[in-house]
């Protein structure tokens, strides 16, 4: 759908934006530029709609070169999704994400409608519609913004660091929003970030650039922790990059073993060893530590907070991370309600990555 054919960028005062680079970003994708601050990433994302255009090489967009294209047609063709949104403040949260198609020649009302759908789309109320940009959070702007890049339904989804300027905890959710929306859409998406852990969640394909605008290495991110390229792209992911790649080992065989429970609200007393507290549907509430008595029924108040939890159909690095981050060194495994079907230890995610070492 995108391919960038040995374009290169070089402004008036001599400086080389982009040098020679070649990608195909294929159609159905997400594809993200990564690389450190000034490598080009941002440069090559605004080629593809025409916001610069390259001093030589071509980039072609479902076959066809974007300069033969107008301008202003060619971009309301492509959702563009920026930092902090970039929505227009004196304008309801309706009227713009309807901005698009009604330039593109719909009705106020069809526009509007669309926009009403694009919000549930998005994971936000309705009753948003009405306010503007000011009035809500950081994380709710941005899932507006991806909305009005949406509206016009365009194949192409051009994204600039979008969530980089929402804390930590927003950041997560705004991706897994955009991985669902991509598995309900399949958009070709071209994402650029400065972050290595969000290159590796969203990317299908993964393209690391150096300095200068050159392209170190595209593959996909299991490739790419595996087999980096050179020294600059196995500093840039990470020394860590054997953990990371957990995270594409599923973890089938990794069987729970049972571990004591105690209910909340029941009398429980003392043991020699941790117990996982559990409300009545099973769901785990922490931990309750050796050795202590409760008095009367058993509540929150008295346990350990537990740690992260691994669904059962996870990959191994949620396993590890699980096992790790509980106090009783065991990792609880939930099922899809997200009842204990049981425990794992590190020891066990370890045992398992021998064995598909061992396997032929």
């Amino acid at each position: 759908m995108i391919e960038f054919q040995a374009v290169r960028k070089q402004y008036a005062n001599g400086t080389v934006a982009v040098e020679e680079l070649s990608l195909s970003v294929p159609t159905g994708t997400v594809t993200v530029l990564v690389g450190p601050s000034g490598c080009g990433k941002t440069t090559l994302l605004r080629m593809v709609n025409r916001m610069i255009d390259p001093s030589s090489g071509t980039v072609l967009v479902d076959g066809t070169d974007v300069r033969a294209q107008d301008p202003a047609r060619l971009r309301r063709g492509i959702g563009y999704v920026i930092q902090q949104a970039g929505l227009f403040p004196h304008r309801s949260i309706l009227d713009n994400i309807a901005t698009v198609p009604i330039l593109d020649g719909r009705s106020r009302r069809d526009a509007r409608a669309r926009a009403a759908e694009l919000l549930e789309l998005v994971g936000l109320p309705a009753e948003l519609a009405k306010r503007y940009p000011a009035q809500l959070s950081g994380g709710q702007q941005q899932r507006v913004g991806v909305a009005r890049a949406l509206a016009a339904d365009p194949p192409v989804l051009l994204m600039d660091e979008p969530f980089s300027a929402v804390d930590p905890v927003v950041r997560e959710g705004l991706q897994d929003e955009l991985l669902r929306l991509q598995g309900e859409l399949g958009k070709t998406v071209l994402f650029v970030t400065h972050d290595i852990d969000e290159a590796i969640k969203l990317g299908e394909k993964v393209a690391v650039l150096r300095q200068g605008g050159h392209l170190a290495q595209c593959a996909d991110p299991d490739e790419l922790l595996a087999e980096p390229s050179d020294d600059f792209v196995t500093s840039f992911v990470g020394r860590d990059r054997g953990y990371r790649r957990l995270s594409f080992v599923h973890a089938n065989g990794l069987v729970p073993r049972p571990v004591p429970t105690v209910e909340l609200g029941s009398t429980v007393g003392a043991s020699d060893g941790w117990r996982l507290a559990v409300d009545a549907d099973a769901r785990p509430r922490g931990w309750l530590e050796p050795g202590r008595e409760v008095d009367g029924e058993l509540t929150e108040d008295a346990l350990v907070a537990g740690g992260s939890l691994h669904p059962l159909d996870g990959p191994l690095r949620g396993a590890l991370d699980a096992a790790l981050s509980a106090p009783s060194g065991q990792g609880v495994v939930v099922d899809a309600d997200g009842a204990s079907l049981g425990v794992v230890t590190a020891e066990d995610v370890l045992a398992l990555l021998h064995q598909h070492r061992a396997a032929p």
